[in-house]
């Protein structure tokens, strides 16, 4: 499956980012590792796997700003007290909270809650792409100390 998205090169690791950003489960950082191993410009990958994944995100927080539970709990499967379980977490801590976006499973209820309560659509996409450019870099850190 991996290879499908490198033989698309920058594209196909756009679509990864996107995949795995979103409510689709995918694992981006393969992709972006397979990349950067076969020689591809690291800053290049970084910004594409990021854009990708941050616009897959924005897609699970705009589905949260519809805010028709029925669709929540239907696409990504997330039942309506775990959103209003985080309800005061996302009070207390707005939109810096979205720096956690890239923690599988919780990251996406946290940006769908966000979403769901209208929390700042400005400041949830700066701190949501701070946390996933975070992530990468670690996994693209971690890569090079391996090679």
């Amino acid at each position: 499956m991996i290879d499908f998205f490198y033989h698309y090169g920058l594209y196909g690791l756009f679509l990864s980012g996107f995949l795995s950003g979103s409510i689709f489960p995918f694992n981006s950082e393969a992709v972006l590792s397979l990349m950067i191993y076969s020689g591809f410009d690291v800053v290049s990958s970084l910004t594409v796997a990021t854009a990708g994944n941050t616009l897959g995100g924005i897609s699970i927080y705009y589905l949260g700003y519809l805010g028709k539970m029925e669709w929540i709990e239907k696409y990504a499967k997330v039942k309506p007290g775990k959103i209003h379980a985080i309800l005061p977490k996302l009070k207390r801590w707005g939109a810096l909270i979205a720096t956690l976006s890239f923690v599988p499973i919780i990251g996406d209820v946290l940006i769908l809650g966000l979403g769901f309560f209208r929390i700042s659509p400005f400041f949830t996409l700066i701190f949501m792409t701070i946390g996933k450019i975070a992530r990468y870099i670690a996994v693209i850190g971690l890569m090079k100390m391996v090679m």
